[in-house]
């Protein structure tokens, strides 16, 4: 088999490197377990995608001379080499031996990534590359901390989802007639065109052997199927739909297949379809009109999609619909204040998930959107929305219709509130008039409001704008923090 194009570019260094081994047959496999782990480690540090060793390779002239070693049929015991390395490995990277053949002489090649995340270890042990020397990673605190840094500074979204595949695959797994279309550009005629844009985007990644890697942000985004990447089939979108208020019995439940950018208006189609509806009389004409608005409803999935923490394992965003409310989740907890995510500017651990989105038109350019949660609820006149943690994940609930004489302390309360930060971020008065029209209550009963914002003053989370006013009927107030 004729050399490809790795092996031809490794076999070009000039020498060994702190991501480049060079064996002939030494195959000692605690020794190559501790390769990995170096190799992983320095490989990341010194910015490369990839380390290697490689068997069969004189170190000394880098000169084919064949080696014995043959990882397919080597054991530790009575267990395969590989899996052994595999599950003493922390954590389980997705190394790979490969055999070629040059004139007759068998090569091996051990490809091993980056680490990512956190530091490669083997049994427990961290190692790293000094030079072309294998050292403890301990016995060099400052490259530890350069590693350290390295990783809370690489985002989730450009690290690899799947590796090393060929161009016809990368374009089976991502669904990329729905980025041009997104984007509002043309598709490209040729295959080359397709990865070339795909390649701007950091979708797909390409490597030196003529394939590719596909990102998560790739993946996220565009997906035919998330389930085909790993790390991601629990990221997909679910939605449940319960009977009645609690999660005894569910009626059906949908997990996304599709990437967030691909998928995203299907998933709100599937949800708006089968949300309850509301016929109201008008005076000649019944309209059909939806319990819950849906620009309310979009913002809140929007935001359970980017500004989830992807280090939280086993869960996903989810959308849950109960008889009475709708409560949308997502794992991690905010990098705002739960109280003022109507105001501050958001704050996204995805940056580049985010502003694709945002170009994409499925969220919006500015603010978080709460703003537009908030106008919408008061529009419909519904219960004020609940932004909470449960455990490690954050929830954002909206209620089903009910009067303002139903509603208990806490959530006149909570209504109180946010309508004065949404008036104050619209830099206008929050007055009992004001407060009268959000709860859709008649002029005549304007002490029933008077007493609302009695009780949110008396709680602490509004004041009075001008406290030295005399009049009541002049009394205008803001969110305590204003």
């Amino acid at each position: 088999m004729s050399v490809n194009a790795l092996l031809y570019s490794l076999l070009s260094q000039p020498a060994e490197s702190e991501w480049l081994e060079f064996k002939h047959n030494y195959a000692n496999e605690r020794q190559i377990g501790e390769y990995i782990s170096a190799l992983s480690n320095a490989a990341a540090l010194v910015g490369q995608r990839c380390g290697y060793v490689l068997w069969g390779v004189a170190d000394e002239n880098r000169e084919v001379v064949g080696t014995d070693f043959n990882p397919v049929t080597a054991k530790v015991g009575n267990e395969p080499l590989e899996a052994w390395l595999s599950r003493l490995l922390t954590p389980r990277i997705d190394f790979r031996f490969e055999v070629h053949h040059v004139d007759e002489r068998r090569i091996v090649v051990l490809e091993i990534p980056a680490a990512r995340q956190m530091p490669t270890r083997f049994e427990g042990s961290e190692f790293l590359r000094v030079g072309s020397t294998k050292k403890s990673l301990k016995d060099h605190p400052e490259k530890e901390r350069a590693l350290w840094e390295l990783f809370r500074h690489t985002p989730f979204e450009f690290d690899i989802a799947l590796a090393d595949l060929e161009a016809s695959r990368v374009l089976e797994l991502l669904e990329y007639p729905s980025y041009f279309s997104v984007t509002g550009q043309p598709l490209p005629e040729g295959r080359a065109g397709i990865l070339e844009k795909l390649e701007v985007e950091r979708f797909v990644v390409p490597r030196v052997n003529g394939r590719f890697d596909i990102t998560n942000l790739g993946a996220l985004l565009f997906a035919r199927e998330l389930s085909q990447f790993p790390r991601l089939g629990r990221k997909a979108l679910r939605v449940i739909f319960y009977k009645g208020i609690s999660r005894v019995h569910t009626e059906r439940e949908q997990t996304g297949a599709r990437g967030y950018a691909a998928g995203y208006a299907g998933a709100i189609k599937y949800l708006n379809d089968r949300l309850p509806r509301n016929e109201l009389m008008g005076q000649a004409l019944r309209q059909d009109v939806a319990m819950y608005p849906e620009l309310a409803l979009r913002e809140l999935v929007t935001n359970a999609l980017i500004h989830q923490d992807f280090s939280v394992g086993g869960s996903g965003p989810m959308v849950e619909v109960f008889d009475d409310r709708i409560e949308v989740s997502n794992p991690g907890v905010p990098l705002n204040d739960l109280q003022r995510l109507l105001d501050l500017p958001p704050r996204s651990r995805n940056e580049a998930l985010a502003s694709f989105m945002r170009r994409a038109g499925i969220c919006e350019e500015r603010g978080s959107g709460i703003d537009k949660v908030i106008h919408e609820v008061e529009r419909y006149q519904l219960p004020p929305p609940d932004f909470r943690l449960a455990g490690d994940n954050t929830q954002a609930i909206l209620f089903a219709p009910k009067k303002h004489t139903a509603m208990v302390a806490a959530e006149r309360v909570r209504a109180c509130y946010q309508h004065a930060c949404l008036m104050y971020v619209s830099s206008q008065r929050m007055t009992n008039t004001s407060l009268r029209n959000r709860f859709g209550i008649e002029a005549g009963n304007a002490a029933t409001v008077s007493r609302f914002l009695a009780e949110a003053v008396k709680s602490g989370v509004i004041r009075l704008g001008d406290p030295g006013s005399k009049s009541t009927k002049d009394r205008w107030y803001l969110p305590a923090w204003a």
